[in-house]
C-alpha cells in the first residue's frame, strides 16, 4: 500500500513567506508548474459532501495510466491555438471541473497541489489549480475600510467565472481565448497568469487584442480544473455545476474535512491570520454537500485533513474518473413550457399587485381625510393615486417598464417598494397644502 504524507509532511506545504498583495503579484511559478500562487486560504465558509473515507493529501492508491493513441497533428495558416500548439486531439474533450471546499487553513490549496502534481505524474493530464484567494482581491484586510461590499464580492466572484467560462469556450473549441469586456485589469492579468503558470495558455498573439493561444498541454490531453475556494453555500457551488452543465464536461466535489480547532490553530500560525470569529463564523453558515437533498450534488466525496488510506484514495481516483467519463448533460431550455410559467407568473403577479395597490391607495386616502384635506384636494388627490396605480399596473401588464426599468424579474415587493416612493412623492403635494 502507498502511503500518503499527512498535511503537515507533505512537500507541497505551503511556503511560510508572507502574501504579497495582489498589485505586485506577477512573479512565475518554478518550471515543474506548480499551481498559481501561494498565498494563505482568506475567505468565507466551506461545503461538504458524502462521508467517505480519511484522505489527507487525496493521494493514496495509484492513478494508472491509459495507454492513448498520440493526438493527430494539425496545421492551419492562421494563428489559432491548433497551430500554437501543434497538436489537435481527435474526438471530444475531456474535460472536468473540481470544487474543492473547506474552512480557511483545512490545508485545501496544499491539497489541490499534491493532487495536481499527482495527476499530472501519473495520469498524464492537464490539471489547473485555480485558487480564488490568489485571483481575487483580498477579502479579509485588516483595513476594514478597504474590504469589499458582500454586494461587490459577489459581483467579483461572478467576473472570475466569467473568466473561466472565456477559457472553457476556448478548449472546448479549441481556439484562442479572448478577453472578457468590462474585466478587471489587475484580476483579470492574474488569472492569466495562473493559468500560464500552468502551462494552459501561451503569450498573446498582439498584446493589443487580448487573445491567447491554448498550449498544446491544454489541448491534447484530459483537462481537469481544481477550483480551490471555500464554497461554503449551496449557490456559489451550484453556479459552478450550471457551467458544467452547459458545457457538458465532468464535475464533482471535493470537501476537505478539518476540526475547527485544528483550523484555528493552523491560523494561528499563519503570517497574516484570520479573525478566530470569523472561522467560526464560517463553521456555523457552512452548507455542506448534500447529495440526498440535491440530485446535482451526487458525485461528491468528503475526505479528512489526516493521512490516507489506500482505499480512500481509490475512492478518490474513482470520483474523478466518473466525473471525467460521465460529464452533465446538456438539457435545452423548454422554450414553450417557460414561456407558460412566465405568463402564470405575470398574472399572480399583477393580480397581487392589483389587490395590495388598492389597498395602498385607500389608505392613503383615509390618512389624507385624516390630516384633514380640503374636500377638493381630496380628489385631486383620489384622481392621481389611482392614475398612478393604473400605470403601475399597464407597466406590469405590457412590460413597459416606466416605473420598474432596472428590474428583470419583477416580485410583488419590488412593485410595492416603487409604488410606494412614487405615492409619496404626490401625497407630499397635498399634506403640506394648507388644509
Amino acid at each position: 500500500m502507498a502511503v500518503v504524507p499527512s498535511l503537515e509532511d507533505s512537500p507541497y506545504k505551503r511556503s511560510s513567506a508572507p502574501a504579497v498583495p495582489v498589485a505586485t503579484r506577477r512573479s512565475r511559478s518554478p518550471p515543474d508548474r506548480a499551481p498559481c500562487g501561494d498565498r494563505k486560504t482568506r475567505r468565507s465558509v466551506p461545503p461538504g459532501p458524502r462521508r467517505h473515507s480519511h484522505c489527507a493529501c487525496a493521494l493514496g492508491g495509484r492513478f494508472r495510466r491509459r495507454g492513448s493513441p498520440p493526438p493527430s497533428v494539425s496545421r492551419d495558416s492562421m494563428k489559432t491555438a491548433e497551430d500554437a500548439s501543434g497538436a489537435r486531439s481527435e474526438g471530444p474533450r475531456e474535460v472536468g471541473l473540481c470544487l474543492l471546499c473547506g474552512l480557511p487553513a483545512a490545508g485545501k490549496s496544499t491539497f489541490a497541489r499534491a493532487l495536481s502534481h499527482r495527476l499530472r505524474q501519473e495520469r498524464g493530464w492537464a490539471v489547473g489549480v485555480i485558487t480564488y484567494d490568489n485571483v481575487m482581491p483580498d477579502a479579509f484586510l485588516e483595513q476594514a475600510s478597504a474590504r469589499p461590499l458582500p454586494s461587490h464580492w459577489k459581483l467579483l466572484r461572478q467576473e472570475l467565472l466569467r473568466y473561466l467560462e472565456y477559457f472553457l469556450m476556448a478548449v472546448t473549441n479549441t481556439c484562442q481565448m479572448s478577453a472578457p469586456p468590462n474585466r478587471t485589469a489587475a484580476m483579470w492579468e492574474d488569472f492569466i497568469t495562473c493559468l500560464k503558470d500552468q502551462d494552459l495558455l501561451s503569450s498573446a498573439v498582439l498584446e493589443t487584442q487580448s487573445c491567447y493561444l491554448l498550449t498544446k498541454t491544454a489541448v491534447s490531453r484530459p483537462l481537469f480544473l481544481i477550483l480551490d475556494d471555500n464554497f461554503y453555500y449551496q449557490s456559489m457551488r451550484y453556479e459552478v455545476y450550471q457551467l458544467a452543465r452547459k458545457y457538458s464536461l465532468g464535475f464533482c466535489q471535493l470537501f476537505l474535512d478539518c476540526s475547527l480547532e485544528t483550523c484555528l490553530q493552523r491560523n494561528d500560525q499563519r503570517p497574516q491570520a484570520l479573525p478566530a470569529e470569523t472561522i467560526h463564523l464560517m463553521a456555523r453558515k457552512i452548507e455542506k454537500p448534500n447529495p440526498g437533498k440535491n440530485a446535482w450534488e451526487h458525485n461528491s466525496l468528503t475526505i479528512e485533513s489526516t493521512p490516507c488510506s489506500s482505499e480512500a484514495s481509490l475512492k478518490l481516483t474513482d470520483l474523478l474518473l466518473t466525473a471525467l467519463e460521465n460529464p452533465v448533460k446538456y438539457i435545452e431550455d423548454n422554450v414553450e413550457q417557460k414561456e407558460t410559467d412566465r405568463i402564470i407568473c405575470s398574472t399572480n403577479v399583477l393580480h397581487q399587485a392589483d389587490q395590495t395597490l388598492r389597498r395602498i391607495v385607500s389608505q392613503t386616502m383615509k390618512e389624507a381625510k385624516d390630516e384633514q384635506v380640503l374636500p377638493f384636494n381630496l380628489k385631486l388627490l383620489a384622481e392621481e393615486l389611482n392614475r398612478l396605480k393604473a400605470e403601475f399596473l399597464e407597466d406590469l401588464r405590457q412590460g413597459n417598464k416606466k416605473y420598474l426599468c432596472s428590474q428583470q424579474t419583477i416580485h410583488i415587493s419590488d412593485v410595492i417598494s416603487f409604488f410606494h416612493y412614487e405615492k409619496d412623492n404626490i401625497v407630499q403635494k397635498y399634506f403640506s397644502k394648507p388644509h
